[in-house]
């Protein structure tokens, strides 16, 4: 647990295993998809106990409450009691599209043809 008033959100996030790394924190930040109070927050912004924060990742939007503060990372299973997850079930149920590459070739089948190329480049 951490002794002050606030700490920055790219911190807790990275602290409460919301990301990965501190890096992928700050860099969603920093393009907005972090807000709180429907605000979009900078890296260096302060998180306050009970502060409402969404989280825009991969194709999910997740909500968390901050119950307590934290400076280092903590196990995944300590880490439920720093952050209440309040994401609705409907964003849980959503469907989910894999991601499909237009340009996708069957594997094995070697490179394009030139035919085949300018027909790509014509796309």
């Amino acid at each position: 647990m951490f002794s002050g008033d606030s700490v920055r959100i790219d911190k807790w996030l990275w602290a409460a295993r919301v990301f990965k790394t501190r890096s992928l924190a700050s860099d969603s930040c920093r393009h907005g998809h972090v807000q709180i109070s429907g605000q979009p927050v900078k890296p260096s912004r302060q998180v306050r106990m009970q502060d409402v924060i969404v989280v825009q990742k991969e194709q999910m939007t997740r909500t968390f409450k901050v119950l307590q503060l934290l400076e280092r990372r903590v196990g995944a299973a300590a880490a439920r009691q720093y952050a209440e997850d309040q994401t609705p079930a409907s964003e849980w149920e959503k469907p989910r599209e894999p991601y499909f590459h237009p340009f996708a070739r069957p594997k094995g089948s070697g490179r394009p043809t030139k035919k085949e190329r300018r027909q790509l480049d014509a796309m």
